[in-house]
This record gives structure tokens, sequence and C-alpha cells, in this order.
């Protein structure tokens, strides 16, 4: 076979092809713990807000803010404030459906509501924070437990209202009175924040305050706890009490029962101290 010019490049080409397609199939290979390699970044925990009595998922709005300007995923959950176990379970449902670790935030009543919560789930919930709330072991209650100190002056200022469930029973939803809501809830928020805050309060059923906890998952997940010197709703003597006892790295703030929308920043603060004990 005569071999000519054109076939002689026609070779060369395809020489040049075969090589430079190992070549491409080399490089595309890189092995563990060579300089190519790109190390995953750590996903940063989902923050789970969870809102007391006579407030509501906006009284967070500041400390979502905050932590959603510094790159944290955040989800403020309703509170049905009916009671410690279906509350429970109806937030243990929402941390069911995120991807990856979470932090769980809990105010006031709220901190009933993550410490039975989170029970069990010490493989997802990485931190517990207690934003002026209820630590409560097993077999305490909301109620209890404020009325194992003196301070709180709730009692004076409730505005208890009867109403009928489908079956024909009876219930009782507890407000604070319109009126007293400022001084009694959040004496360092602004009059007219107040008023908006009063008007568009959640009642608790009573029933929730006097329902008995059943797990306390501060036993066995890391707990942090806000004190706020200022309340009048959950006396500063009880929050101490409960943050001692369940060891967690405490900070006290002279602020109200409202911390979340009176010092945002303060709040935040002591989040970010949690998650940054994951790293």
């Amino acid at each position: 076979m005569r071999i000519t010019r054109s076939t002689r490049s026609a070779r060369r080409l395809a020489l040049l092809a075969a090589t430079a397609a190992v070549g491409v199939s080399v490089a595309a290979v890189t092995l563990p713990g060579t300089a190519g390699a790109t190390p995953r970044p750590q996903a940063r925990p989902t923050i789970v807000l969870e809102h007391g009595a006579f407030a509501d998922a906006a009284s967070w709005d500041g400390v979502v803010e905050r932590l959603q300007r510094a790159g944290y995923p955040v989800v403020a959950a309703a509170n049905p404030l009916r009671g410690p176990a279906g509350d429970a379970a109806y937030l243990r449902s929402v941390v069911d459906h995120i991807d990856g670790p979470v932090v769980l935030v809990g105010h006031s009543y709220g901190g009933t509501v993550i410490s039975q919560a989170a029970a069990g789930l010490e493989g997802k919930v990485k931190a517990l924070v207690y934003i002026a709330a209820f630590l409560p072991d097993t077999g305490e209650s909301s109620l209890g437990l404020t009325n194992k100190f003196p301070g709180s002056t709730l009692g004076q200022v409730i505005d208890p209202v009867n109403y009928t469930l489908p079956d024909g029973s009876r219930g009782v939803d507890v407000y604070i009175k319109p009126d007293k809501f400022h001084q009694q809830f959040a004496a360092d928020v602004p009059a007219d924040k107040a008023r908006l805050m009063a008007a568009g309060q959640r009642p608790v059923a009573a029933a929730a305050l006097d329902e008995k906890s059943t797990q306390a998952a501060w036993k066995t997940i890391p707990s942090w706890s806000l004190v706020t010197t200022g309340d009048r709703n959950i006396p500063v003597a009880a929050q101490r009490f409960m943050s001692a006892r369940a060891h967690a790295h405490t900070t006290e703030i002279d602020a109200s029962h409202a911390v979340s929308v009176s010092r945002p920043g303060a709040v935040t603060r002591i989040v970010e101290q949690a998650v940054r004990s994951l790293r």
C-alpha cells in the first residue's frame, strides 16, 4: 500500500487526538488527598425559633433579620400554645422536615416545648437555646415553676376567656389585658410597638401552663440560657435556678420578658455562641 503525505497527516492527527483524549481522562481523575481536592464546606445549622405565650412568630423578626444577614437558614415556627405534648409533637414535625443539623431556640413557654420536642433527637438537634424561658424537668409545669419563686405579677393582669370545642367540651384561653401588656410583658419596648403586640398576642390554653413535661432534652443536649433580670412573667430567680440546674451557658441581661423584640442583637449573639460551639 502506497502511503501518501495526506495519509501520514491523517494518522498523525488521529494519534494526537488519541493522546489528548488520554490526557483529558487522566486529568479528570483526582485522588483523595491531592492538592486538587476541594474540601466540602460544613453545612450551617438551621435555626428554629419557637415563640411562647402572648406572642407570635413576628416577635422574632429582629432576630431573624440578623441571623439571615449572617448567612443562617432560619425558621420561625408557629406555636399552637395548646399544651407541651401536642405543641412539642408539632414542633418535632417541623424539625423532621429540615435537612441537616438544627439549633432550637425557645422563648418563655417555648422553652418547655423545645425541651420536649428535642428529646431523642441528639443526632440532629445540636444545641438548645433558652430565651427568658422555662427549662422544666420531667414532671414539672410552667405554672409550677413560676410559682416556685416570688416575683411574677402575671397572675394579676391575665384575662381568661372561655371557649367551646367542637365536641362540646369547654376550655379556657389566657390573654394579658391589653392595657397592662406594655408594663407586664414588654416594659422596654416602645409604647406604640407594645400596643401592636398586645393587639396581636396569641393566647395560651390555661391547661398548657399546668400540663407537666414528660421529657427534658437539656439533660442530653448542650444548652444556652439568656436570663432577663427585668422580667415580670418568669421570676429571675426561677430562670437562674433552671439554667444552673441544666448546666446551661448562661448570660444575664437587663431586659423585659419581650427581650427578642427589645434586644434582638443580644438574643442573636447567644444563638451564635451556641452555633460556634458546634464547630
